[in-house]
């Protein structure tokens, strides 16, 4: 109630807004708010699904032993749960020779299309059921991260993650909230348009796409 109180209060056109929400109720909850009609267009609100990025990032330094934040562009696709699809495939590693190709340095496919993607899926159970307590300071954190990337801006040739609108974009259903690459610039997100797609991403894509469309559909039914 509060939050939409301060919303509905707040929302202005140069408002910005972020949810930080859980699996079926995050579509449902961004989905209403543009038809209030005195709230900012949808690209000024985002999600964040993203917690599970330094879990990503901090496994693939591990793995090649280089720092954190010489490891860039992976990526999480789709919904904030199980189904999340932490991609690498565009990912990259800077070296003393240049930037390298996440997949060619770790060279295991396995390990990367198997424990790799069901340890960033299940971090959060695994948080919890180490500390008995959710993951708040971690959420808090990249809820920071992010707002950074979004005011002041990702480098150039860096993406980020972000659950924003889809617009149809990569085949994922229009008007569904779903995590894409992102660039920032002016305060404004972008997807990152153009990249190649295997047909192992494909199934894993479509797969958290179609877990959010039925979230989404079980939540508007109890609206009804």
């Amino acid at each position: 109630m509060l939050r939409s109180w301060l919303v509905d209060s707040l929302g202005r056109r140069e408002w910005k807004g972020r949810m930080l929400c859980q699996k079926m109720f995050q579509s449902t909850k961004l989905k209403h708010l543009p038809l209030k009609p005195m709230l900012p267009p949808t690209a000024r609100f985002w999600l964040l699904p993203t917690q599970q990025i330094p879990m990503a990032l901090g496994q693939i330094s591990e793995r090649l032993n280089v720092q954190v934040s010489d490891v860039k562009n992976v990526i999480i696709w789709g919904n904030h749960s199980s189904t999340q699809y932490p991609d690498v495939n565009h990912a990259t590693v800077k070296s003393s020779s240049g930037e390298k190709p996440v997949r060619e340095l770790i060279a295991d496919d396995a390990w990367l299309n198997g424990e790799f993607i069901t340890t960033v899926q299940q971090r959060g159970a695994a948080i919890i059921k180490a500390r008995k307590l959710s993951s708040a300071l971690s959420a808090a954190s990249s809820a920071c991260d992010h707002i950074r990337d979004w005011v002041l801006g990702t480098p150039e040739g860096t993406f980020v993650s972000m659950g924003v609108y889809s617009d149809g974009s990569y085949g994922v259903p229009a008007g569904l909230i779903y995590s894409f690459p992102v660039t920032c610039s002016g305060g404004e997100w972008k997807i990152v348009q153009g990249l190649p797609i295997d047909e192992f991403s494909r199934k894993k894509m479509d797969a958290t796409a179609q877990e959010l469309s039925e979230e989404k559909a079980l939540a508007y039914s109890c609206l009804e």
